[in-house]
């Protein structure tokens, strides 16, 4: 099992910039990938970005590229996903995921933290 919490998330302006936390505990112990989805009101949950976590090794949605940055700090088994310049079209709930085994699907979820920006 993995628990996942996020943080980081609240109300900004067009053009400002957040920093979203997932602090993972339980079995992360050689943790596959971990990474970011989201979900605007009326929309699909869509992926933003992800990690492999022992190689670093990054992917990203369109929507995010130059201006999302997901990294990993495999001492403190915590994510994080920096993002710069945002619009409102950003506005969702940021949700992290893990694939603790790998190559699959995202088996464990967060509960998720709202992202508001305003224009």
């Amino acid at each position: 099992q993995v628990q996942l919490v996020e943080s980081g998330g609240g109300l900004v302006q067009a053009g400002g910039s957040l920093r979203l936390s997932c602090a993972a505990s339980g079995r992360t112990f050689n943790m596959y990938r971990m990474g970011w989805f989201r979900q605007a009101p009326g929309k699909e949950r869509e992926f933003v970005a992800a990690v492999y976590w022992s190689s670093g090794r990054t992917f990203y949605a369109d929507s995010g590229k130059g201006r999302f940055t997901i990294s990993r700090d495999n001492t403190k088994n915590t994510l994080y996903l920096q993002m710069n310049n945002l619009k409102p079209e950003d506005t969702a709930v940021y949700y992290c995921a893990a694939d603790p085994i790998g190559p699959g699907t995202y088996d464990y979820w967060g509960p998720g933290t709202q992202v508001t920006v305003s224009s």
